[in-house]
């Protein structure tokens, strides 16, 4: 028996608009881009909810009708759940109603699609039970096997996951890390017990994720049947053909008029045409095959570019400037316990920001070109470091409130003549409304206009000299 473990990813970031140094103190709204470009994320997920999410999702609720053997698993990041709620509420209704078939797994991953375990492991805690919960709310599911941000991994992390109870945990089954051994067998993390990986086909995932719609590509066109033909070609050597990928690949990353739509339709029926070939999810792979050995991956492994490292999104100076300065705000960030502050620096730590710096050539290059909604790695940077810049004045303005709280307390209680400061006092200062002296409000908005002065003058300096230390 061999089985096929199809697995999709579904994942939008919200994306960090034009975010001007002038910007900075001025505009806290970071991701509100307007415009009719790929920047402005309501766009971005109505067009691929067109192109893709829709279409796609309307297939596959008609193969889980027609094949009852046909089954297959999700991942979300919690990022694209919220755009959906907000922008296309409909299509999070259609994946309702797929994982309601019961043959639909969901797989545990981070909210934000961060790389925090490698930065901040209680920070990737703090997601994946956010993740979680999320997950709870609208599938009513509690998933089992964990899959982390682009696929990355490495031995500590599958410790952690079997740790806190997962069962398995997916990798890309990379040629140098395996050796001489198949991807199309189950193995045992070192150091784990109980815990087994799965690992992806890349050779026949990415025949359909980035070569299918290749006119130069010497399989081209390729079609369900030649498709089922490779796979068979496994029986005897494999216990399961694991075909992980972006759930944008139907449609979106392979349009419509590549034939995509029409592959998938027909690839159910051809694959189960061998009366030994069938569907598994991965909970399902888990407890049905056992570990034929173990896999040692002491390093970061992913599934991007030609590395399968983390160098798609710290490989160079800026790259790794951005995400140390976004991991150094983890103190001050939580202890302002301000719920919308703490979002939005999440919202930040989404891989997609540093992914958009890269500055690859070739064709690794030519994928973050693709996939970028910037003209330039560098302006890429340039917005990412202007917003969390803003972040970084609005957490110290908070942080100072809190600790200058009681005295301003005490102003407004000794009140005599009030005035009301709607429009001088912030939420990080004073709730609106709140009456004090006019003495004391002229004193508050001056020492105001004064801190965010410097912290400005302060900033623009750090980042000219950030700027000058990278680039020379």
């Amino acid at each position: 028996m061999l089985t096929v473990c199809p697995y999709f990813h579904v994942h939008q970031p919200y994306r960090v608009k034009r975010y001007r140094v002038f910007d900075i103190g001025v505009d806290n709204q970071y991701f509100n881009d307007a415009s009719a470009t790929d920047l402005n994320n309501q766009r971005i997920v109505e067009k691929v909810a067109h192109k893709s999410y829709r279409p796609t999702n309307q297939i596959l609720q008609h193969l889980l009708d027609e094949y009852p053997d046909f089954r297959f698993a999700l991942s979300f990041s919690g990022t694209v759940l919220d755009q959906f709620a907000a922008y296309a509420p409909d299509v999070l209704e259609s994946f309702q109603r797929l994982v309601a078939t019961g043959r639909v797994e969901i797989l545990a991953d981070t909210y934000h699609h961060s790389l925090a375990f490698f930065y901040s492991v209680p920070e990737f805690e703090r997601q994946v039970a956010q993740h979680k919960e999320r997950i709870q709310s609208l599938f009513g599911y509690t998933p089992r096997v964990f899959r982390n941000t682009e696929l990355s991994y490495r031995n500590d992390l599958a410790k952690w996951c079997e740790d806190n109870g997962y069962v398995g945990i997916m990798a890309e089954g990379w040629d140098p890390v395996l050796g001489w051994r198949s991807p199309n067998f189950l193995y045992r993390p070192v150091g784990c017990e109980r815990i087994k990986v799965l690992l992806k086909n890349y050779k026949l995932s990415d025949d359909i994720a980035f070569r299918f719609g290749n006119r130069g590509w010497e399989s081209y066109p390729l079609s369900a049947d030649t498709f089922a033909q490779w796979v068979h070609s496994h029986h005897g050597n494999g216990q399961t053909i694991n075909l992980f990928m972006d759930y944008e690949t139907f449609g979106e990353h392979q349009w419509e008029d590549t034939g995509i739509f029409e592959f998938l339709r027909a690839l159910p029926s051809m694959l189960m045409r061998h009366q030994d070939t069938s569907f598994r999810t991965p909970t399902e792979t888990i407890e049905a095959y056992d570990a034929v050995g173990d896999l040692d991956v002491p390093h970061i492994l992913t599934w991007a570019d030609t590395d399968r490292d983390l160098t798609a999104w710290v490989g160079n100076d800026i790259q790794r400037d951005a995400i140390a300065a976004t991991y150094q705000l983890e103190q001050d960030v939580l202890a302002t316990d301000h719920p919308e502050l703490i979002e939005t620096w999440r919202k930040l730590q989404t891989s997609d920001h540093f992914y958009y710096m890269c500055t690859k050539w070739f064709n690794d290059g030519d994928v973050h070109a693709y996939f970028s909604p910037y003209e330039s790695p560098y302006d890429a940077y340039i917005a990412f470091m202007n917003a969390l810049s803003d972040l970084q004045l609005r957490v110290q303005a908070h942080l100072r409130s809190q600790m200058s709280q009681p005295t301003l307390a005490t102003a407004a209680e000794q009140t005599g003549e009030t005035v009301t400061l709607e429009n001088v006092v912030t939420e990080q200062q004073i709730s609106p409304g709140t009456d004090i002296t006019p003495d004391a409000g002229r004193s508050i908005l001056m020492v105001r206009m004064q801190a965010w002065g410097v912290s400005l003058r302060q900033m623009c300096g750090d980042m000219w000299q950030r700027l000058r230390s990278l680039f020379k």
